[in-house]
């Protein structure tokens, strides 16, 4: 190693008290501390590895920005990119214009939030994706009998005694009943959960003694102002009925909001309640319960829900619009929608274009069913904002089975669907997305 101490108190000597002096021994020293191998004192791994830290972060900041492009507003590659940001900010090395690019970063990413554009193009990619087979579980388990609660199940042995207490979130895709038979497991990996259950593997009808009778009804829609929910009907135009009666059911939003849930005017929940319940005449707000929120994603600045005009004043603000270059020439449209609130305005859209406007219940996925409705049509526009992914795929798959023209509308809005009936007439692409697409207006 090289001994550069007497180096150093020589040029201790020679120097003065000016400016000028301490300046050039300064420089002499540093330059000779530069010969030196006492960086060598480190480890080479430990070198090695402080590199690869900060590449590492390097790394996944570009990986996160570059997901931010492709799906503004993700908040998983938000926090990656705000945590790499973060530690790149704290390494030492960092000179300060590069820690103030990094700040000014930093207050972008957190502006990043998701566009209508982007929720339309993710709502219809899930609804063409096709749902791959769940694995095969071999693992064995104990057999219990399920006891079917408003949200929920309780698993039972033999001897009738609760084993397990299944929440909704884990029961839901099965579809389980009162009196199915099912094998499970005790959850060790997971401590909010008791119980895994593997398969349903048999069925036994339960006696009224043994379970209590529960009614449902599915896919019910939230209507209203913050503070003022309800629900009367569901997403088919059935109106919400208790023995009979037409129910008019106020929705308390705090009791389902978080980060993952939040009731606001069109959500689409499941409702149920036991059928036995004495609330049910005078207060049925309190007998009946929200067993199932259903996820349509909406960007962030749908949080503040804007009040709805008048059907009326929609469809007049919607005749004084410019009319596009179109002429369907009285062909059969169909309009493949599950919730039937806008079916009028569709309608009428169609109609103002010289179309015969023909419904197709998007919301049930009976196959049979929609290649019937779709075979016979010319045109069918899909509206996604409702309808059922396994509809949606089977809608796109007739409808290139039997020639019929598609295209997609990803809102019940006035000019989208009118953009993509025209697209749907004119052979142009289904999904707007990105592109850009010139939509001609009619002459005056």
């Amino acid at each position: 190693m090289f001994d550069y101490r007497n180096n150093i108190k020589r040029i201790l000597n020679q120097t003065t008290g000016d400016e000028k002096s301490l300046r050039n021994g300064l420089a002499a020293i540093k330059l000779i501390l530069g010969m030196t191998d006492g960086d060598q004192a480190i480890p080479k791994e430990k070198r090695k590895s402080s590199i690869e830290l900060d590449l590492n972060q390097v790394n996944m900041l570009l990986t996160s920005l570059t997901k931010l492009l492709r799906a503004p507003g993700d908040v998983q590659a938000k926090n990656t990119a705000l945590s790499a940001i973060q530690k790149l900010t704290m390494t030492p090395q960092v000179d300060q214009k590069f820690r103030d690019n990094l700040i000014d970063l930093k207050k972008n990413v957190n502006l990043s939030k998701t566009s209508n554009e982007q929720v339309n193009q993710k709502i219809f990619e899930q609804a063409l994706e096709k749902k791959e087979k769940p694995k095969k579980d071999y693992r064995k388990g104990k057999r219990y009998t399920v006891v079917r609660l408003l949200s929920g199940c309780d698993l039972v042995d033999d001897g009738n005694r609760i084993v397990y207490t299944m929440k909704e979130s884990q029961i839901h895709s099965l579809n389980l009943k009162s009196g199915d038979i099912v094998e499970a497991l005790p959850e060790e990996n997971n401590p909010h959960y008791e119980a895994e259950i593997l398969r349903i593997v048999g069925f036994r009808k339960l006696s009224k003694m043994e379970v209590d009778t529960i009614s449902t009804f599915k896919y019910a829609v939230v209507q209203g102002r913050p503070g003022h929910l309800s629900i009367s009907r569901n997403a088919q135009g059935q109106k919400l009925r208790i023995r009979g009666k037409a129910v008019l059911l106020p929705i308390d939003s705090s009791k389902y909001w978080d980060d993952n849930i939040q009731l606001v005017d069109g959500s689409i929940v499941d409702l149920a309640w036991y059928d036995g319940d004495v609330r049910l005449k005078k207060s049925p707000a309190d007998a009946i319960q929200i067993r199932w929120v259903y996820q349509l994603e909406q960007p962030q600045s749908a949080t503040h829900v804007k009040k709805k005009k008048d059907k009326d004043k929609v469809e007049t603000q919607a005749t004084e619009l410019p009319k596009l270059a179109l002429d369907l020439h009285y062909q059969r449209v169909g309009i493949a929608v599950g919730d039937n609130q806008n079916e009028a305005l569709l309608e009428g859209i169609v109609t103002r274009y010289n179309g015969i406007p023909i419904p197709v219940d998007a919301f049930q996925g009976k196959k049979k069913v929609i290649e019937n409705q779709i075979k016979d049509l010319d045109l069918v526009i899909l509206v996604t904002a409702f309808a059922a992914h396994d509809s949606a795929w089977n809608i796109s798959e007739f409808a290139s089975k039997y020639n019929v023209k598609f295209a997609v509308s990803s809102s019940k809005g006035y000019q989208s669907f009118e953009r993509a009936l025209y697209r749907a007439a004119k052979g142009l692409p289904a999904y707007e997305g990105n592109q850009s697409i010139q939509y001609e207006k009619a002459d005056n």
